[in-house]
């Protein structure tokens, strides 16, 4: 749920920003060699209108607010040339201006959810009362059969069935809830309330701080708990003998690894590994290995034409308990640790393999944060296309 409204509010801030922008006359139409783009901005004009607006301190963290914007499909590239925001004189647009927005289903009742949000506040005669459920008031609030009596006199719906679905679907994307919670969606006089004020102005730099800090709890969290149904939980079966460290690094000198703890359980505030196994961690496990690079690499040079590397399509087939590589790095990331009974090992992952694509996307100038959630939110199969040295 903390994932699904950190989205949530990431999409509103992305709204109420192109609204703004599109007021402030900032998106329009745009001629670049001889080709005209409709409604885009220049990233640098962004930049010195974030500011200016005090949306942010400065013009680096204004470029980290728009890559923000564009994890999450919100802004793209005019032609998807560059998978990162630049402070520079591209184009860039709002998805929805151009119509590229993904609409999945939980996009869908996300937005439906908004627009009826708006027409049940805005309304003259609106449901949204000050009621009382069990001696309690509630503001706000309305019936389940009153909702459905709206959404039937506004068109919105063509039967209390459809209805009565739509709301279950509301109620389970958390745009409204009981209001106590304790009851799922009826078509009765149960009250209900939106559990998101649409209108409510988000400031971009909190969104971004609310985004690490859940990063932070998230890791945390993740080393107290076992979770044997996530993705990037570690495999739990005893390791066999001569082979349990699944350690490709030497920790830093002051921290220590317990030997049947894998490498890919490592996680840090500031260096928590993606495409690991975030498990269940003892407290030794609280290091940040040195990494596995012999010298530092450049996109530019894996993307040279004479580059010392070769590039590879491997396809992971996940089990129930992950992939079983730890990925660390920023532009480009590279492969930190496989595990050896791992799927991971399997496809053929290799140590300081460098990550260009997951699933058809380009993921090279992305860092691990971002890298680590296109994959835990994408299908148990991974397709990565990856550059490893001739040597």
């Amino acid at each position: 749920m903390m994932t699904r409204n950190l989205k949530a509010e990431v999409m509103i801030a992305g709204e109420q920003l192109r609204l703004r922008l599109h007021d402030s006359k900032l998106i329009k139409d745009r001629r670049h060699h001889l080709r005209t783009y409709p409604n885009c901005f220049v990233a640098q004009e962004l930049i010195d209108w974030l500011i200016a607006h005090k949306e942010a301190s400065d013009r680096d963290t204004a470029v980290r607010l728009m890559q923000h914007l564009m994890d999450h499909d919100i802004i793209h590239h005019v032609c998807d040339k560059w998978p990162v925001f630049r402070d520079a004189k591209y184009l860039y647009r709002f998805r929805k201006d151009d119509g590229t927005f993904p609409f999945n289903i939980e996009v869908k009742i996300f937005m439906r959810g908004q627009r009826l949000y708006e027409q049940v506040i805005s309304s003259k005669d609106s449901i949204s009362q000050v009621r009382q459920e069990e001696g309690v008031a509630y503001e706000r609030s309305f019936p389940g059969y009153m909702l459905i009596d709206w959404l039937l006199q506004n068109s919105e719906i063509e039967s209390r069935r459809q209805g009565l679905d739509l709301c279950k679907a509301l109620l389970e994307h958390d745009i409204i809830q009981h209001v106590s919670q304790k009851h799922h969606f009826f078509d009765s006089g149960l009250l209900y309330q939106f559990c998101i004020n649409f209108r409510r102005r988000r400031r971009l730099s909190e969104l971004l701080h609310e985004t690490e800090n859940e990063e932070v709890e998230c890791a945390t969290h993740q080393t107290q708990e076992d979770q044997p149904d996530s993705p990037f939980t570690l495999r739990k079966s005893p390791p066999s003998e001569g082979n349990s460290d699944f350690l490709c690094v030497q920790p830093n000198k002051d921290s220590s690894l317990s030997r049947n703890v894998r490498c890919g359980s490592v996680t840090h505030q500031q260096h928590s590994p993606c495409g690991g196994y975030p498990a269940s961690l003892n407290a030794a496990v609280r290091c940040n290995p040195t990494s596995v690079l012999k010298r530092h690499v450049t996109c530019e040079e894996l993307l040279s034409p004479d580059t010392p590397y070769v590039k590879r399509v491997l396809t992971i087939l996940g089990d129930a308990l992950g992939w079983g590589f730890v990925v660390r790095g920023k532009s480009p990331c590279y492969v930190q640790a496989v595990d050896p009974g791992g799927p991971a090992a399997t496809a053929g992952v290799k140590v300081r393999q460098f990550v260009c694509r997951v699933n058809g996307r380009s993921v090279l100038y992305l860092d691990y944060r971002t890298l680590s959630r296109l994959v835990m939110t994408g299908p148990r199969v991974v397709t990565l296309e990856v550059m490893e040295s001739l040597d």
